[in-house]
Parts: structure tokens; sequence; C-alpha cells
């Protein structure tokens, strides 16, 4: 049984961009030992395939984006930006559980005619590199020129270049670490906790859980930004009592996310978060790291309270040759998809060279 693939023509306001659908047919044993029966990858490509295949720019997506950068990267991914469809070929897959096209807890379980939901099988970050590897495979794509991704998206690309130190000619990652500390494992699980508060998120509805993502978004922001930049921007006068500024953003961030965005999904790629080690079984990050071949640019966001610049330091200190930039900014973690233009400028020196 052979895969098949399905793809539509979409117009998005940067340039034209192909989805497509990759099935894969088969078992796909996931590193617990669990399997999905089936496995079905939703991804973006963008540009053309020149005829050296040596313009790929593979961008691995965070825990809440889609496959299509163009959409929400501007300023590092567009037709003016560095990273553009006229040069390049842009591909992005949505990961393993998401909710955007790729297999996940919404959809039927074959074996049982049943919506997966909270019996989803748990994954770890290398099963979603597992499941990039079949694409690459399938596109018959040797050489990545650029593997670009930040938070849970620079997760991947690491594991990746260890797995296949052959694959990638360079690296840029943002904003991620060698493995998940306690202190981010601590936020997910707070987060997990308000969402298995919500009696519907063990409910039969596919839309059960929406308040306790809600909650979990909320929380969730607290790590994305900094004092600095809640304290500028939702300050309320002097009189107030109630209704308060930050109350009001905060409640509003968790609508926002649970009006595009499935509970069940947002559990359980938090979970996957958690299992990122690029040590497990290879004796330690710093071997893990040691084996990385691509040049290799790593980027910090000044403020970042969930993955702190030690992090990055930690990572540029092992990846042999890597350079470390810490980007300024006081929007913490979110930096690395708000400061784009200073991304940009950092990524085009590294290359350059």
């Amino acid at each position: 049984m052979t895969a098949a693939v399905k793809s539509t023509e979409e117009q998005n306001t940067y340039s034209p961009v192909t989805r497509q659908t990759y099935y894969h047919p088969l078992p796909f044993v996931l590193e617990s030992g669990e399997s999905l029966p089936e496995l079905r990858i939703t991804y973006h490509t963008s540009g053309t395939l020149n005829t050296r295949k040596d313009n790929v720019v593979w961008v691995a997506h965070a825990l809440t984006a889609n496959s299509d950068p163009l959409e929400w990267w501007p300023g590092l991914v567009g037709t003016d930006d560095l990273v553009n469809p006229e040069d390049h070929y842009i591909i992005c897959a949505n990961i393993i559980g998401s909710c955007y096209g790729t297999t996940g807890p919404r959809d039927f379980n074959p074996e049982n005619g049943e919506r997966y939901l909270t019996n989803f099988p748990d994954f770890t970050i290398r099963d979603i590199v597992r499941a990039h590897q079949l694409l690459r495979r399938h596109l018959g794509i040797e050489e990545i020129y650029l593997g670009l991704g930040g938070s849970m998206g620079g997760q991947q690309l690491l594991e990746w270049a260890i797995a296949e130190p052959d694959t990638f000619k360079n690296l840029c990652i943002l904003a991620t670490g060698a493995r998940s500390t306690p202190w981010g494992i601590a936020f997910r699980a707070a987060q997990r906790m308000a969402m298995e508060a919500d009696p519907s998120f063990f409910s039969a509805s596919p839309n059960g859980g929406k308040k306790g993502a809600e909650a979990a978004r909320a929380m969730a922001m607290i790590s994305y930004r900094t004092r600095e930049a809640f304290n500028s921007s939702q300050e309320d006068d002097n009189e107030a009592r109630d209704n308060f500024r930050a109350d009001s953003y905060q409640r509003y961030q968790g609508l926002k996310l649970s009006k595009r965005f499935d509970a069940r999904t947002y559990y359980i790629l938090s979970k996957a978060m958690d299992t990122h080690n690029v040590g497990r079984g290879r004796g330690s990050a710093e071997q893990a790291l040691s084996s990385i071949k691509a040049r290799t640019l790593v980027l910090g966001i000044e403020g970042d309270l969930l993955f702190a610049n030690d992090e990055q330091a930690h990572l540029a200190t092992h990846i042999p040759g890597a350079q470390l930039e810490i980007i300024p900014s006081r929007f913490g973690h979110d930096g690395f998809l708000i400061e784009a233009p200073a991304i940009s400028k950092s990524l085009q020196e590294f290359l350059k060279q």
C-alpha cells in the first residue's frame, strides 16, 4: 500500500501557498510503544524548489501555530522578507497532535470509529521529528539549506539535527533549550491542571474543555511576556477598583485561543514539550549537541522567562562552532515572533558569512 497526496491551491496576503496532505497508511509507532494506526500530515509549501534542490527552508512551528509561517511570522518569512518564496522553497509541516490538519485528538480512531479526544496516545518531540523525516523523504529532499524555528519549533530542529546530522546545512534556533527544565514543565503542568478542572474536558464532546483551555492560556501568557510588558501596556488609571485592564487582557487572550484551538490538542502538545531532552538515550545533552554538523545560529530573547538565556548559552557552548546572540526585547518569550526585523538582521548576517 502506498501513501497518497492530496493538494489544494490557496492564496494568502503574501504569496501563492500550496496546502497539501501526506497520508502515511501504515502504523506509526511512537516512542512510548503505542502507535497511531495511520498518520496524516498537513503541510504548506511556498516558492519553487530549484534544480539543485539547495534552496529548501524548513520552518518548524511552535505550540499553537499552523503550517503556514507566511501567516504568523511576518517580517521574517514572507514575500518581501529574508526568507521568501522567490529565493527559497519554504516547507512547514503541522505537527502530530495539532488541530490544524495533522492527525490529532479530534480525529476518529480507525480501529474503533470513535474520536480520540483525551485517549490520544502520548508522544514526544522525537516522534514529531520522525514524522518530519517521513515527509522529507516523501518530498525527495536530501539537504535542507536552513532549518528555522523557535520555542517548540527549536526543540524539533535540535532533535532533528542530532538524529540526522547531514540533513541541515544551516540552523537558526530561537528561544529554546536542550531539554525542558523543571521550571517550564511546572508552568505547563499548572495549565494542564486548569484544563483538568473543566468537567467538559473529559466529555465526549469534540468541543469540550474550552473554559479550562482559556484559563490555561491566561497562565501561559504570564510566562510568554515580561513584567515590564504587562506593566507598561495594562496599567489602569489611579481610581480603578475593578475591571482592571490586565484582568480583561488575560480573559481576552484565553477566549481568543479557545475560539481557534482545540483544548485536548493544547493539553497533549504541552505534554510533548515536557518530553524534550536531546540527551535521553545518548549519554548526555552535551554529547548529543556535539554531534550537530550544521552551521548554527542560536538566538535568545532578552527577558525570556520560559527559556532563559543561559539555556541558549548552553546550546552555543556545546554545538560545534555555534554562534550566540541575545535579541533585545521587552516582550520576553513572545519576542521570538514579535522581534522579526531584528531576528532577520542577525540571520542575514549569519548566512552571509
